[in-house]
């Protein structure tokens, strides 16, 4: 896929120095015609290697609820699992996120994309083949939840690393003016995720139906639960080599090309690759004095990019956007996962929470009712994000989607103890559906689309790790915090959260049409303008 230099012979002077050239002035302006969420062949395949991650990660964080549900009645006949060992093996995939948003990030930025990227399936698949072997016939039941929790740490870290990873590696190659339409297919994989788990589920539960619910064997579901979670090794064995050989972009080739402050020519150069093809690849060749080309050098000027990354967020007006990224992104999960890893308070409230019936009935009924809560408005508020991105902003609809989710949570936790079946269905879809026609997506994008190439992973891992954390604080205290003040109460708090998100936003530019690199350079050349000034 590498791009050819250009043949064109260079006049020969000995003091000349490097430069590059890749020929993607060739594809400027391609495809101005086609609506952005019109994918070419290139992004299709694009979408397919990078969004695979955010499939995992939804479908292991769904899943691991109905395993949970499983677990009661292979370990503890049909009891609750221990609160505290409960909630660590369901937020450790949450904890190891933090961890590997923070370390991908800074590792993708500083060692390269081509050099990191597909590491983190690796750990997904690892440790998701260390979840499949838990001994629950060998080790006591605590023993078994706590196997499981430490090996849903290890995916975690591995879940967490592919959010900067594969929106740096698609953002690099994107089209400006389709680049959050393709940013929002990578992420609405997150949607079909949590499709699938749940669909997976009435699936092997109907062919598990006779074994436990006619020969009464309920410790078959053993079988289940460890079926669905290996499930998640198709796609990752899938798209593993296509990732492992993603050679590197130009965008990120050339951001580490030095400190040199960038001339007038270079930056027009930026702005013509902005609107290049979103996957020609991609590697920059360098021209040598006698016109031949030489393969870059391995040894990049990156051993200061820790400095460089300090110094570039010192500044104010830098500062306050990943303030503002990280903010959005923390408000938005304490919500979203409030709601979305607690799914049996809204089980309940729609009749299918599953509490009577033999331990196959309750197992599907609530398979059932994941499936409709996912259906509902979980998976059409992305589509609406892909369709409207690019002519909405990322900034208009993020404001609308945290005041609209605070609007349905307002009515929820007014109405929580008097609203019908219907009215709460619907109330609760239009929730999930502008949790995702809105910050739930954006709060994705935004990092991505905002930051300059040298620093874009790093900034999105820390911003994505501000959310994770908010996730964690959620999934951790919404129990309890319902038992003790309420669950409309605790909804109250998720409303104040989606508000204050929507005030952060102010801090955030509106980011369409808008190439980071282009801003970075020309600060770079006022910068350098203004010393010269003060030398004189």
């Amino acid at each position: 896929m590498a791009i050819a230099a250009s043949q064109s012979p260079a006049p020969v002077h000995s003091d000349r120095p490097t430069t590059f050239k890749s020929n993607l002035e060739d594809y400027e302006r391609e495809g101005d015609v086609r609506h952005p969420y019109l994918l070419s062949y290139r992004e299709v395949k694009l979408l397919g290697i990078a969004g695979v991650g955010f499939f995992l990660d939804a479908y292991d964080l769904f899943i691991i609820n109905p395993v949970a549900t499983m677990l009661q009645y292979r370990l503890y006949g049909g009891e609750s699992l221990p609160p505290g060992l409960e909630g660590f093996v369901k937020a450790g995939a949450n904890i190891g996120s933090v961890i590997g948003q923070f370390a991908f990030g800074y590792s993708a930025d500083y060692f390269g994309r081509k050099a990191v990227y597909g590491k983190e399936l690796m750990l997904i698949i690892f440790a998701t083949i260390g979840s499949l072997c838990d001994p629950t016939g060998a080790l006591s039941p605590s023993g078994a939840l706590i196997w499981l929790g430490v090996w849903r740490i290890i995916l975690g870290i591995g879940i967490g690393g592919d959010y900067p990873m594969s929106a740096s590696v698609a953002t690099d190659r994107a089209n400006l003016r389709r680049r959050g339409t393709l940013l929002a297919y990578i992420f609405a994989n997150q949607g079909w995720g949590s499709f699938v788990g749940s669909l997976a589920t009435i699936i092997v539960l109907l062919c598990y139906k006779h074994v436990m619910e006619v020969d009464g064997k309920t410790s078959k579901v053993d079988g289940v639960w460890r079926i669905l979670v290996g499930l998640s090794l198709i796609p990752a064995f899938g798209t593993l080599y296509q990732r492992l050989t993603l050679p590197e972009s130009t965008r990120f080739t050339e951001s580490r090309k030095g400190n040199a402050v960038p001339d007038e020519e270079s930056i027009k150069e930026l702005k013509k690759k902005a609107n290049a093809d979103p996957a020609v690849s991609e590697k920059v060749v360098p021209t040598g004095s006698d016109g031949t080309r030489t393969p870059p050098s391995d040894t990049e000027d990156n051993k200061d990019h820790f400095k460089e990354f300090f110094q570039y967020f010192s500044e104010w007006r830098h500062l306050k956007i990943l303030l503002g990224t990280c903010s959005c992104w923390f408000l938005l999960d304490i919500a979203f996962y409030g709601i979305n890893l607690n799914q049996n308070v809204v089980l309940q409230q729609i009749g299918f929470a599953g509490t009577d019936g033999t331990p196959w009935n309750r197992l599907f009924k609530i398979g059932i009712g994941n499936l409709i809560v996912t259906a509902l408005g979980f998976v059409p508020g992305y589509y609406a994000t892909i369709l409207t991105i690019e002519k909405l902003g990322r900034k208009w609809i993020q404001i609308q989607g945290f005041l609209a989710a605070a609007l349905f949570l307002a009515i929820l936790a007014g109405k929580f103890d008097t609203m019908g079946t219907a009215p709460f269905i619907v109330c609760f879809a239009f929730l999930q559906f502008f949790f995702n026609f809105g910050a739930n997506t954006t709060t994705y994008c935004y990092p991505a689309e905002v930051f300059p190439t040298r620093f874009r992973a790093s900034a999105h891992g820390m911003s994505a790790a501000c959310g994770k954390a908010g996730a964690i604080i959620s999934a951790l205290a919404f129990n309890s915090l319902s038992k003790k003040i309420g669950t409309q109460h605790v909804l109250w708090i998720f409303f104040g959260c989606c508000v204050a998100g929507a005030f952060c936003t102010l801090l955030l530019p509106e980011v369409r049409d808008r190439d980071p690199d282009v801003i970075y350079a020309e600060e770079q050349r006022e910068a350098e303008a203004a010393r010269h000034r003060a030398a004189q």
